[in-house]
């Protein structure tokens, strides 16, 4: 049987962020959105899980000096970066563009018009949360 923990770290660091955002939403809102299961977006962040339950696996097996572990480490500040800045601005963006939308048109309209996504990016704690996760993970992940 072929087992890469690497790659088995970063799909259940992925996997537990998203099953934690849909009992979370479940929680907080009290009804079901199946998109919480793999959308974007959210606490905790699943791109900060998965790649730092990546990045610890790496460092686990090929050395915390070897050059597989400083690309993980450099694509990991790469996609947190992303999520917490360029992905929550779009978020932004897209959130004034559809109030624009709406004053613009009449409410039929606006129904008819496709509402910009506005759950892109993350807060610093969500991308913060999506870490400690994908380290713990990481750290825990057979290796064998």
């Amino acid at each position: 049987m072929i087992y890469n923990p690497i790659l088995c770290a970063g799909i259940l660091g992925w996997a537990a962020a998203q099953v934690i955002k849909f009992i979370l939403f479940f929680i907080q809102n009290a009804s079901v959105k199946l998109e919480r299961l793999y959308g974007s977006g959210g606490m905790p962040s699943s791109h900060s899980s998965m790649v730092c339950a990546t990045l610890i696996s790496t460092g686990r097996i090929s050395g915390w000096d070897s050059p597989a572990f400083a690309i993980m480490f450099v694509v990991a500040a790469i996609i947190m970066y992303d999520a917490a800045n360029v992905r929550l601005e779009a978020g932004k963006h897209a959130k004034q563009l559809n109030e624009i939308m709406e004053r613009l048109f009449s409410q039929e309209e606006a129904e008819r018009e496709t509402q910009f996504k506005e759950l892109l990016g993350h807060t610093p704690l969500q991308v913060f949360c999506g870490a400690v996760l994908g380290i713990a993970i990481g750290s825990f992940m057979p290796l064998a």
